[in-house]
């Protein structure tokens, strides 16, 4: 008798609506297959515990190394930085251009009136002298 032939003996697939025999108990679902795997009474809490820790196995071989979750831990916390660091320089740019702007229509606004003109020499020449003698 083949492999296949002894495996099917022992294992069963059940689909949805299908009957599943008498003696037999569901040990997993396969969702992708749409399929229920039944095994006999006792066999199934051994096929489903072999799976767990088979897939457990998996997961801890392929799960990354302590350092390379260091790395990326490192290059989120990085990456999180850069993102506050634009936000502010962006902000700060912001600022910057809009006293700029109003520092220029302030400049405009006093070329454009010549009257309203500081006389910047005669404030410098008539500085109240200082009243402490040496």
């Amino acid at each position: 008798m083949s492999f296949i032939n002894r495996w099917l003996r022992i294992r069963r697939e059940v689909t949805h609506g299908a009957l599943v025999p008498p003696g037999w108990r569901f040990a997993w679902y396969e969702p992708r297959r749409r399929v229920a795997v039944y095994y006999r009474a006792p066999l199934h809490w051994l096929m489903r515990a072999a799976r767990e820790l088979i897939y457990r196995l998996r997961v801890a071989r392929d799960a990354p190394s302590i350092e390379r979750a260091q790395v990326f831990e490192m290059q989120r916390i990085h990456r999180e930085r850069q993102r506050l660091a634009d936000e502010y320089s962006r902000g700060y740019l912001v600022g910057w251009h809009e006293c700029f702007r109003e520092c220029l229509e302030i400049v405009e606004d006093e070329l454009t009136h010549p009257s309203q003109l500081l006389d910047i020499g005669a404030l410098l020449l008539d500085s109240p002298k200082s009243s402490r003698g040496n």
